[in-house]
């Protein structure tokens, strides 16, 4: 019978923590949420040597200190679920500065193994480690890695083993304080101690520092004890006594005290070989990061991204749109003439996913270059390039890295907040976030850039869109910070980790988890969404049954005034859009489970060549580019789907901001494609 056992990774961002979880785990592994929040919970196991071990990825993070919602889950599992034991994953190429997470686990008092990922490079840049001598001065073991090859993942499970069965090689080190701030431990620790419940969860040493570091949730747990009241009041001395003698808060005292410890350790047993006054990846950031060229660069390369995505799924689309045709045709032969389940089919499911299916390429390929940019490192510069225009509009820099999340989904964008300590700022981002265009957004802009855009031009409107989202966002920024959440913007310090090299398998693994969202929400909500608009458009059921005289017609007819403004005249674009409110791809599902039904009409043989023949009754044609690009400019920025309004619901607990945000990104969506299409009319555009 295998024997059971927990690891859990941790680590700061950018430190590879995901490249070695993957490398230990392989497809064994799944996602769920942390009970009671909606931080994700990666999870895998593997068997090695009679041990069925599960590895918990826990999230990236710098302190254990309760900042931030992904430090709190962190800590608390470890302290809580105690893992057998705790990896520490180190960027050994910024060693002094990864390390201070790993003095906090020392603390903890946890069974910890210190990984010195990407080894490799902290050798070019002229790194040379003792192992066993800082292994003895932190008293831990240590195992070289780089992830990216699987090198040292053998050593660091065989080392795991150790610590699991074998006798204690390595002292704990306890990190002394110095002696005004040991004494001041010692006088609330005796305290702490009488309390037996408190104590034999928590290492009574590692309470005690983080009462006097102010620490929110060990101050709630020491108000619960059973002498909560001795406990907080010895505290308050003890930082005042503290705060007289060195002229500074103990919690900055107690930070000086890990980075000397960690300093002196490196001192001893690490040393450059040779001095490397400039990194490539400092040659590299004088010109990508340069204030001057920085955003141009930026903005130039995603241009050129776009114009890469589009162009090369253009012909995989075309093949995919064959494929779809011909499938309908074969079914549809397969099947009695006019029947429901034919319809049902036919139309319903092959014409309605299969027209969100046929942009598969293009979401793949957006992913495989944020895939890239993440993974060399480009994407946590462009965050550092966009904290300056953050703070030029009042918000903190930390709203950056939820902003360009948001090109991915918005849902995990609107989480990745939580970082945000001010709740205005925090706010103010929640509420821009929907501009950012997300990747639902994708299959809409694909059909219509394809069927009224020359392909030279399609990588440039694509561009364009994204852009507008980013200008509206700032817009609303100003306009919220101005006159809704007033206050200055809290300053942020941010870690560049050094360029990568991305692997193969890297890059196709992060596509493939980021695709296969969408592949699961085509067989899932699309599937659902397509199969109800199908029965909206096809009942009442009767020989004599119309697309224009069903629910959806009707349903249709109704609302098309509301968009005849904006150049919509189309009734089932605003079914719909309508129906974007599940989920923005099923619109495009929409259309193509309308235009599949009224196909006969027309003589289309694809959705996109629906709309190029579709007529107005005098007998003009209903889109035009400039109807187009007025239709995607709604899409951009009208309100965001039932799931992201969900989760603003639960992030700012109130209805107030989800039906906020609900009501006026539709009444920006409105007012600029208005202000798109009748401009353009005015300029002779359309």
């Amino acid at each position: 019978m295998s024997k059971r056992l927990t690891i859990a990774l941790a680590g700061n961002p950018n430190s590879g923590k995901t490249t070695v979880f993957n490398s230990l785990t392989g497809s064994r592994q799944h996602v769920g949420n942390y009970p009671g929040v909606t931080v994700e919970k990666k999870e895998g196991n593997l068997n090695y040597k009679g041990y069925e071990i599960t590895v918990i990825d826990l999230p990236g993070t710098y302190s254990l200190t309760a900042y931030s919602i992904d430090e709190i889950v962190t800590r608390n599992f470890v302290v809580e679920e105690k893992p057998d034991v705790v990896i520490d994953i180190i960027d050994a190429s910024n060693l002094e500065r990864n390390l201070y997470l790993a003095t906090q686990f020392m603390e903890l008092e946890v069974p910890l193994i210190l990984a010195f990922n990407m080894f490799d490079l902290a050798e070019k840049q002229g790194l040379a480690v003792d192992k066993k001598r800082l292994s003895e001065l932190l008293g831990c073991p240590i195992v070289f890695t780089v992830a990216t090859k699987k090198t040292g993942i053998t050593e660091l499970l065989e080392e795991v083993i150790k610590l699991k069965e074998g006798p204690v090689i390595f002292k704990k080190v306890r990190l002394d304080y110095g002696r005004e701030m040991e004494e001041e431990i010692k006088k609330i620790e005796d305290i702490l101690i009488e309390d037996r419940v408190l104590t034999q969860k928590y290492a009574s040493r590692w309470l005690t520092v983080k009462l006097l570091e102010r620490d929110s949730e060990v101050i709630k747990r020491a108000k619960a004890s059973l002498h909560a009241g001795r406990v907080l009041e010895q505290t308050e001395k003890s930082i005042n006594h503290l705060k007289n003698i060195f002229g500074d808060n103990p919690e900055a005292i107690i930070a000086e005290r890990r980075y000397g410890l960690i300093s002196g350790a490196c001192s001893e047993a690490a040393q450059r070989t040779y001095e490397l006054r400039h990194t490539t990846s400092d040659k590299i950031d004088k010109v990508l990061v340069n204030r001057v060229l920085g955003l141009p660069i930026f903005l130039g390369m995603t241009w050129l991204l776009f114009r890469f995505v589009f162009g090369f799924s253009e012909p995989l689309m075309r093949w995919i749109e064959i494929g779809r045709v011909w499938l309908q045709q074969l079914v549809r032969s397969f099947l009695p003439e006019g029947s429901v389940i034919q319809s049902l089919l036919v139309d319903g499911v092959i014409g309605g996913v299969g027209s969100v299916l046929v942009f598969v390429p293009v979401i793949f390929l957006l992913f495989l270059v944020m895939a890239i940019l993440e993974d060399s490192g480009y994407m946590a510069r462009v965050a550092f390039i966009m904290d300056r225009f953050m703070h030029k509009l009042g918000l903190h820099g930390r709203s950056s890295i939820p902003m360009l999340l948001g090109f991915g989904c918005t849902l995990p964008a609107i989480m990745a907040t939580r970082t945000i300590d001010d709740q205005k700022d925090r706010l103010v981002t929640i509420l821009i976030n929907p501009f950012m265009s997300c990747g639902a957004r994708l299959p809409f802009y694909a059909l219509f850039i394809a069927a009224f855009f020359p392909g030279r031009m399609a990588g440039n409107i694509l561009f364009s869109l994204y852009v507008l989202g980013i200008i509206i966002a700032i817009i609303m920024a100003k306009l919220f910070r101005r006159y809704l959440f007033r206050g200055p913007a809290n300053p942020f310090v941010m870690e560049l980790p050094p360029y990568r090299m991305p692997t193969l398998k890297g890059l196709l693994i992060h596509m493939w988890e980021r695709g296969v969202v969408y592949l699961k929400k085509a067989g899932t909500v699309i599937f659902i969404g397509c199969v109800l608009v199908w029965f909206l458009s096809n009942f009442p059921w009767g020989p004599q049954r119309s697309v224009e005289n069903s629910y959806a017609g009707r349903m249709g007819r109704v609302i098309a005034p509301v968009f005849k403004p904006l150049g919509l005249d189309d009734w089932r674009l605003s079914v719909g859009l309508i129906g974007g409110f599940i989920g923005k791809e099923i619109v495009v599902g929409t259309l193509g489970t309308l235009y599949s039904v009224d196909q006969a009409g027309n003589g289309a043989t694809s959705l996109r060549e629906a709309l190029q023949n579709q007529t107005r009754a005098d007998g003009s044609k209903m889109y035009t580019p400039l109807v187009a690009y007025a239709a995607m400019v709604f899409v951009l920025l009208y309100m965001p789907c039932i799931a992201v309004i969900g989760v603003i619901k639960k992030e700012t607990n109130s209805w107030r901001w989800p039906l906020f945000a609900a009501f006026y990104t539709t009444a920006v969506a409105w007012i600029v494609a208005l202000i798109v299409y009748q401009g353009g009319r005015l300029l002779g555009l359309g």
